[in-house]
């Protein structure tokens, strides 16, 4: 169906050969822009199935996928985004026209593409990186999509690419991208962040999906948020249409100082790319063969290390998660059981001239992957906890998060936090981090202000990860206030963004301040891991799920030291497994159960007036029996 736009077509050449068209060129009129567009045609009589490119690097990049899909059997047009190569209006922001705003460049170009008689009526698109962000934004932009392959791409520009947890993401989004400033002058989620959202208008895609990423790119958590709502939520043709493939890789495709075994998924992306497309658009082949495709991380270099491996499953997470606690406690501990201090904080100086290095992590231009934090970790302005060695693997497969509860003498600030895995070497190898700007802790859309030395809860989003913490290793978390240049630094004086002058910061434009995090009793600061809910790790009868209902401690089978097991207090004797006394009678629920055989739920089995402690400690008369001699008293 053809818009109701007018389309220049300016066929500049056109050459059919037997084997494939060769390259044509138009440019099609779209609001006030011309967009510059390739296009190459199988021989035959036609008409084919049609895959559509659009990029800011140039069309001509596109010029090997072209050769491909035309081989394969496919039509295949590429686009210089609006702005970009030979295309028109540089003074529309980059991506601004790509998706279902005023500006609609995706859905003029998929009308002009139906209208021409080599196209059968299906079209997909494929796009790696800012060409993935495009294509991830065209599925909002038109319904005349059949399959979408989104590689390495933002599902929402404003918290996949230009401000995660509030914070600017310095490395990320500078002026190439945001020629306009938009980006940065729209620190909230608004309405024009919801044009660049493809999570927010889910219902309404109808396209088949196949998302890939790494657990280090960039862009991780985009290609999941993609596949999760439309997978659940997606209208029809999308719904239960989506499938995931995840690596253990950064954006370019490394592993950073870790090198992983079998890396690389079989078969690799051009094969699954293929397999996709051809299963939904020309119905030959049997498809991908998995919903989702994941490697899960394991130790590296250590042998009979569980983990490394790829593995299939039919949703994300890849099975029933508990979000098991793991307490940040004093003397830089983390436990599973909560702080028994009734109030503990640790504080220290956040510098924003003076902030922690960027030192690997989900990174485009600076070095990245998992990488050891030991080389800024002993800073005084970054708070180190670890669990003790671990007795046996521990696996995490889903989404990580870490809250705080902190205070500041600054008007605004943020907080960092890095999971870590240590070796029993000592190498803190990094997996996941993540930021949370204070005065977005509650909402992106509305900031709210923490007042100075009031105490606030921060949950910082670490987004997702497949791991196996190794026998002997510890879990790490690391706390500070920067990852620069990575996130931009808070000016911690309210505003948004620090003042520069060339590439340094104005020191005036800047303050520091005394960060505040608390640990214990009323404020227990936590990591949050993702744990199979049908876990047991401690053997007393209670997988995770239940430990997590009924706030036992998961790595011990007697959170309340009674001498009856977690498991045993729930579901046999409905006992309190956090109380050793249920009934508070003065007698453990052990020794009522297995000693006197007296109830544990009442504190005078008997009934006689005293209780089971008092006749079993003072008096030493029978708990059981109301007249234990039988005088008739």
């Amino acid at each position: 169906m053809r818009s109701a736009r007018a389309l220049i077509l300016l066929v500049l050449s056109c050459s059919i050969g037997q084997a494939y068209a060769a390259t044509s060129t138009v440019g099609i009129a779209a609001d006030g822009a011309t967009l510059a567009t390739d296009y190459s045609v199988p021989g035959g009589a036609g008409p084919f199935p049609v895959i559509l490119a659009r990029t800011p690097y140039g069309k001509a990049t596109q010029a090997s996928e072209a050769a491909k899909w035309v081989s394969y059997g496919y039509a295949f047009v590429s686009q210089d985004i609006r702005g970009t190569g030979a295309s028109t209006d540089t003074v529309t922001q980059m991506f601004e026209a790509d998706g279902w705003g005023p500006k609609k460049d995706p859905e003029v170009t998929l009308n002009w593409i139906h209208a021409q008689s080599w196209c059968n009526g299906k079209v997909g698109t494929l796009g790696f990186s800012a060409p993935g962000a495009t294509s991830m934004l065209a599925s909002g932009a038109s319904s005349l999509l059949t399959t979408q392959i989104i590689e390495n791409a933002p599902a929402s520009f404003y918290g996949h690419l230009a401000y995660q947890g509030g914070v600017n993401r310095a490395e990320l989004s500078g002026d190439s991208w945001d020629r306009t400033h938009k980006w940065r002058d729209n620190p909230s989620y608004n309405a024009f962040w919801a044009h660049h959202d493809s999570t927010a208008i889910t219902a309404q895609i109808t396209t088949a999906g196949l998302h890939m990423s790494g657990w280090f790119d960039i862009f991780q958590k985009g290609a999941i948020d993609a596949f999760m709502t439309r997978q659940h939520n997606g209208g029809v043709g999308a719904a239960g249409r989506q499938h995931l493939m995840i690596g253990p890789t950064d954006h370019g495709g490394s592993t950073g100082q870790l090198v992983f075994p079998v890396k690389d998924p079989s078969p690799g992306r051009t094969s699954m790319r293929r397999s996709f497309d051809d299963y939904y658009m020309l119905a030959t082949g049997s498809g991908l063969g998995f919903t989702v495709k994941y490697y899960t991380m394991g130790a590296v270099g250590e042998i009979g290390a569980p983990g490394n491996e790829w593995r299939i499953a039919n949703d994300w997470p890849p099975y029933s998660v508990t979000a098991r606690v793991y307490y940040l406690g004093t003397s830089n501990t983390i436990c599973t059981a909560p702080p028994s201090a009734t109030a503990s904080s640790l504080t220290y100086t956040f510098d924003p001239l003076n902030a922690v290095p960027t030192t690997g992590g989900q990174n485009l231009t600076l070095p990245a992957g998992p990488m050891d934090q030991r080389p800024v970790s002993g800073r005084a302005d970054v708070l180190k906890f670890a669990t003790a060695p671990l007795a046996a693997p521990l696996e995490i497969s889903g989404g990580v998060s870490v809250k705080l509860y902190v205070s500041s003498n600054a008007v605004d600030t943020d907080f960092t936090a890095k999971l870590v895995d240590i070796y029993s070497d000592g190498r803190e190898m990094l997996f996941l981090d993540g930021i949370q700007r204070v005065k977005y802790r509650n909402s992106f859309t509305t900031p709210s202000l923490l007042p100075p030395g009031t105490v606030g809860e921060v949950t910082i989003d670490l987004w997702h990860t497949s791991l196996i913490f190794n026998t002997g290793h510890r879990i790490g978390v690391q706390i500070s206030s920067s990852n620069y240049p990575r996130f931009e630094v808070n000016p911690n004086n309210g505003n948004d963004l620090p003042q520069y002058s060339g590439s340094a910061i104005v020191p005036a434009s800047v303050t520091t301040a005394q960060n505040t995090m608390h640990l214990a009793g009323v404020y227990p600061s936590a990591l949050h891991l993702p744990v199979s809910s049908s876990l047991d790790a401690d053997g007393d009868g209670l997988d995770e799920q239940a430990e997590a209902a009924n706030h036992t401690d998961p790595n011990s089978a007697d959170t309340d030291g009674d001498g009856l097991s977690d498991g045993a207090e729930v579901n046999t004797y409905h006992t309190n497994p956090l109380v050793a006394d249920s009934d508070g009678d003065g007698l453990n629920d052990s020794t009522e159960v297995n000693t006197h055989h007296t109830n544990p739920l009442a504190a005078d089995t008997d009934g006689d007036g005293l209780s089971d402690g008092a006749e079993v400690n003072t008096y030493h008369t029978n708990p059981s029996l109301a007249d234990t001699d039988g005088d008739g008293k």
